[in-house]
Parts: C-alpha cells; sequence; structure tokens
C-alpha cells in the first residue's frame, strides 16, 4: 500500500473509484446526476484540489481529494474497504493539514460508519438541494 500525489495519467482509475463507490453508498443518486458530477469531479474538481492516490499493487484503487482542511472526497475500490487504506489517506491530510472537516450524506452509512471510526463528530446537519438528501458536516480536531 502506497499513497502518492496525483497525476493526470491516474485520472481513469480515479474516476472508476469514485463511480464504484458512489453508486455503493449512494444508490439515490440517478444516472443523470452520476453522469454529471463524473465530469464535474474530472474537469472541476480534479484540477481545483490536492489529491493523493492509494496504488496496491502498482495499481491506482483510492484517492482522497482536500480543498483547504476540507475532505472534498475519499473513495476506494470496495474490495479494499476496511483494510486501512482510507484510514492511511485520512492520515495523509491530517499530517499535511491538521483540523479536517467533511460533508457526508446521512445515508451513507459506509461514510458515516468511517468518518466516525476515524473520530469525526458532527457539526451541523442541511440539506443536498441538487439530491434533496440531507448532509452532515463533520469536524476532525487534530491532538484529540
Amino acid at each position: 500500500m502506497h499513497i502518492r500525489a496525483y497525476e493526470n495519467t491516474d485520472l481513469n482509475a480515479v474516476l472508476s473509484s469514485w463511480e464504484v463507490a458512489t453508486r455503493l453508498a449512494h444508490p439515490f443518486m440517478t444516472e443523470e446526476f452520476v453522469a454529471q458530477e463524473r465530469i464535474n469531479v474530472a474537469e472541476i474538481y480534479m484540477p481545483n484540489t490536492e489529491t493523493w492516490v492509494l496504488e496496491i499493487n502498482g495499481h491506482v484503487e483510492g484517492f482522497i481529494a482536500i480543498m483547504g482542511n476540507e475532505v472534498a472526497a475519499i473513495f476506494l475500490q470496495p474490495q479494499h474497504h476496511g483494510k486501512g487504506g482510507g484510514k492511511a489517506l485520512m492520515d495523509k491530510a491530517r499530517a499535511l493539514h491538521g483540523d479536517l472537516e467533511v460533508e457526508v450524506f446521512k445515508v451513507n452509512t459506509i461514510g458515516r460508519d468511517f468518518y466516525e471510526r476515524y473520530g469525526f463528530e458532527y457539526l451541523e446537519e442541511k440539506l443536498h438541494e441538487p439530491t434533496g438528501q440531507p448532509l452532515l458536516r463533520l469536524k476532525f480536531t487534530a491532538g484529540s
């Protein structure tokens, strides 16, 4: 397991991790929403975030994208869930930025369980207008 800086040649592997994990964690998202978000990830999010990839046996199997102290995205191929890759990516973000914040859909039990185990705490709940789903804002305080 190795974490390194994102390179443009990683885009397809990152999009694959994003899409497979998104469909698993967010079954309420429509095909149209996922298709548009896939474009947004490639064209808007990736060029504007600090991104690190998780390599396993030479293949990119997940990533974390950070904007300031905001975890904009963290996704792994589902077969790697629960094996320490997500924690390693989050540890990288924490080492770089200290305190972290993230938003997660309330119905995303996979993400919520991960963040809770990592030590994130609830800040607030709000509505995600495009999907009509509640979002939770969470905060991790380094050194706590």
